[in-house]
């Protein structure tokens, strides 16, 4: 699980309390994330949070600030360990068919791994949300992803890689639905073999050049 920052920190407790109260800021975060991730942004209450990360309100707002700054470090965290693997396949992949394959691939296991939530935090964690920031946040990191994806097509487009006329946006947009649509999926239950048929699809139709 994520571990950046692994720190022993010593949080103040109130006056009257007893001793200060030690935490592993890192454990205590992966607990606040695995909370989002299962139940959303909206529907994760501070009480919540606290109880599932042990420590007291003051704690959490001393460490991590209030609920959204909580979430925003949640999200970083998120895309930088269990969401990282978009990023990994279009950095590492000869071409943009090989790397959205991959995706397809890893987002099968990811999503239905049973270690953790089933779907994608950045997906999923904004339904049904009244905070307009928290929404925008995870609005644009699913478009960056979708920019990634379609610069990448573009560079293989250039480089004749894929046929000429491709519409990048389009193609990219495509992937896009079906990393969504997986996680989704996920999430009502479909199983990593079911996604990856979808997957298998989805590459069927994509052009060869």
């Amino acid at each position: 699980m994520a571990a950046h920052g692994h720190t022993e920190e010593q949080v103040k407790t109130p006056k009257g309390r007893g001793r200060p109260r030690s935490f592993d800021r890192a454990t205590a975060l992966e607990k606040a994330l695995m909370a989002f991730w299962e139940h959303g942004y909206e529907a994760t209450s501070v009480a919540d949070l606290t109880r599932i990360m042990g420590i007291g309100a003051p704690s959490l707002y001393a460490a991590f600030g209030d609920k959204r700054t909580l979430f925003e470090e949640v999200v970083r965290v998120y895309t930088g360990t269990h969401g990282a693997f978009v990023d990994r396949a279009l950095a590492e992949e000869p071409t943009a068919r090989a790397a959205v394959a991959r995706v397809l691939r890893e987002a099968a296991a990811e999503y239905t791994d049973p270690a953790h939530p089933y779907g994608c935090l950045v997906v999923h964690a904004a339904t049904n949300c009244t905070s307009p920031e928290v929404e925008e946040l995870l609005r644009a990191r699913r478009n960056d992803s979708i920019a990634a994806l379609e610069s990448r097509i573009r560079a293989d487009l250039a480089a004749g890689r894929l046929p000429a006329g491709v519409d990048a946006a389009a193609l990219a947009r495509h992937t896009g639905a079906m990393i969504q649509g997986m996680s989704q999926q996920a999430r009502d239950g479909a199983n990593r073999k079911e996604l990856e048929a979808l997957a298998e699809i989805a590459m069927a139709i994509w052009p060869r050049d």
